[in-house]
């Protein structure tokens, strides 16, 4: 049996306590439609493990790797449903990154061209010293 947090909503969509569209479901990963969806097209779509992590670094490899391949399989369902020109996979990890629901998962979102939906903004020029800086930094904490 898979551990599963009590007060969680989307281990009790897993526990089947509380309904949600479900389009894909195996031993390790569901995946459902979004209740409250990015854009216009039909699709945006969650894929969660079926074991309760919180954020992306807790998630078992196992169950990372099942999501990844959901994706792909869905991604190309998505797109053929609902006309999508492009797949936005993002996964927000951590209060301040806009995760709301503290069960780690993926957003499936469905794009066209000049659809409204803002993801790439408050960019920055950065300098080579400072990529370079922040590379090794990042090496040396693996």
């Amino acid at each position: 049996m898979t551990y599963l947090d009590k007060e969680c909503l989307f281990c009790k969509f897993v526990r089947k306590e509380i309904p949600c569209k479900i389009v894909f479901e195996n031993s390790k990963v569901m995946a459902f439609l979004d209740i409250n969806p990015a854009g216009k097209l039909s699709g945006h779509t969650l894929i969660i493990p079926k074991k309760h992590f919180a954020q992306l670094e807790e998630i078992e490899d196992s169950y990372l790797e099942e999501i990844i391949k959901t994706a792909k399989r869905l991604s190309k369902a998505i797109r053929k449903t609902s006309g999508a020109e492009g797949i936005n996979l993002i996964q927000n990890n951590g209060k301040v990154a806009g995760q709301v629901i503290m069960h780690a998962h993926f957003h499936l979102i469905p794009r066209k061209h000049a659809d409204g939906i803002r993801l790439n903004e408050n960019r920055r020029n950065i300098k080579p010293l400072e990529l370079t800086q922040t590379a090794k930094a990042i090496k040396e904490n693996l």
